[in-house]
C-alpha cells in the first residue's frame, strides 16, 4: 500500500464521520534536500471536523501526528494540516 492510501486508511479508521482530503505534494519538492519528487515524502491533509466534535486544533494535530509516527520514521518528511470547522 502506498503512503497516501495508508494515510487515508488511518484517517478513515480514526476520524469516523470526518471529511478529509490527502494531497501528495512530493513532486513540488523535487530537488529539495536531495528529494527527487517521486517518493511520497510531503503531504497536506485537509480535514473538516463534524459539528458535534469538541476536538480543538491542537488535539487534532496531536492525533494525526501520533497516527503517522511510523511514517515519519520511515520517510515522511513534511506534513501540512488544514482544519476546517
Amino acid at each position: 500500500m502506498n503512503r497516501k492510501k495508508r494515510i487515508e486508511s488511518l484517517l478513515l479508521k480514526n476520524f469516523i464521520n470526518w471529511k478529509f482530503t490527502v494531497i501528495d505534494n512530493s513532486a513540488q519538492h523535487s530537488g529539495h534536500n536531495n528529494f527527487n519528487g517521486t517518493q511520497e515524502t510531503h503531504f497536506c491533509i485537509v480535514i473538516k471536523k463534524p459539528f458535534s466534535s469538541k476536538d480543538n486544533r491542537i488535539s487534532i494535530h496531536r492525533k494525526i501526528y501520533k497516527l503517522l509516527k511510523d511514517d515519519f520514521q520511515n520517510g515522511l518528511h513534511a506534513l501540512e494540516i488544514k482544519i476546517a470547522n
